[in-house]
């Protein structure tokens, strides 16, 4: 048989995930977590910033009693350094300097996220976060090495395969589009961005105790705020849950948030929710034009 992925085994704890009681998970979330599982294929999961990506692999990796390696992926992220690194700068040092080191190149070779998750001892969960921000090679760089589970070293001549298959989950911000050749390799899941009653139950995770008349008013004016057309940067949940705590450290009554006439109104601390000078100028006019049409 091909020393490929097939003898990475699975990971072994029982594969189910049902959400928690820190993260809201919907049924068709929960459902391609554990498709993905059971495909043994990474979970490419896309979705506005702010839609609870990289907590799901966190959440998941909890839930599943898993310990999770995080790659956080910039602009200038290369994919062998999820491999390794050679260190070819210190050595040359070491060797100016006589240091008995330099005669073992292993001294050199810096393990990357993926070294260390094809050799832990237990299956663990891998996020790749972030993956269209690199280059557009990157994720085809990665293709070999997450289909078969296996890499080499170049410099020591040795193969690195993985002893359990981790499980991996990849987020994307939709900034550029990824290969083909990726895409097919991977069980995709959009997250949609939460309806009323889904945030609801998000914001009652984080403000238990929350009033709600306040809770009513506070969504309501957050999803005017969201279909306010021609907007650079839409508020995400995390913003609504900033707007919310600064709402209740406040003491901001539910009364202030509604507005005459269901007009849109400028809210109280609308910096926890507009990001840019242009949204809140935007949001303004509307407002203003509001008040001169009635």
């Amino acid at each position: 048989m091909r020393p490929d992925a097939t003898t990475a085994r699975a990971p072994n704890p029982p594969m189910k995930f049902q959400g928690t009681d820190t993260y809201v998970a919907t049924p068709d979330l929960m459902l391609a977590v554990n498709a993905a599982v059971t495909l043994q294929r990474p979970l490419l999961v896309k979705g506005e910033p702010g839609t609870g990506k990289t907590m799901l692999a966190e959440e998941v990796a909890r839930t599943l009693g898993m310990p999770l390696l995080q790659w956080h992926i910039k602009s200038t992220t290369k994919a062998q350094q999820g491999l390794y690194e050679y260190d070819a700068v210190s050595r040359l040092r070491d060797s100016q300097l006589g240091d008995e080191r330099v005669k073992d190149i292993h001294h050199y070779i810096v393990k990357g996220v993926l070294w260390q998750a094809f050799t832990a001892e237990e299956p663990v969960a891998l996020l790749i976060d972030e993956v269209d921000k690199a280059d557009i090679e990157f994720p085809n760089d990665l293709l070999r090495e997450l289909d078969r589970m296996e890499f080499h070293v170049y410099e020591t001549r040795e193969l690195v395969r993985a002893r359990h298959r981790p499980l991996v989950f990849i987020t994307s911000n939709n900034e550029k589009e990824l290969p083909d050749a990726f895409l097919r390799r991977c069980f995709f899941h959009y997250i949609k961005f939460p309806d009323a009653d889904t945030m609801r139950a998000i914001v009652d995770v984080h403000f238990p105790g929350l009033k709600r008349e306040l809770l009513s008013a506070a969504l309501k004016t957050f999803y005017d705020v969201r279909g306010l057309p021609g907007l650079k940067k839409k508020p995400s949940t995390s913003e609504l849950l900033d707007w919310l705590k600064l709402l209740v450290a406040e003491d901001i009554p539910p009364e202030v948030l509604h507005s005459k006439d269901d007009k849109v109104a400028v809210p109280p601390l609308v910096g926890a929710l507009l990001k840019n000078e242009q949204d809140v100028t935007l949001f303004e006019k509307l407002v203003f034009m509001q008040r001169h049409h009635r």
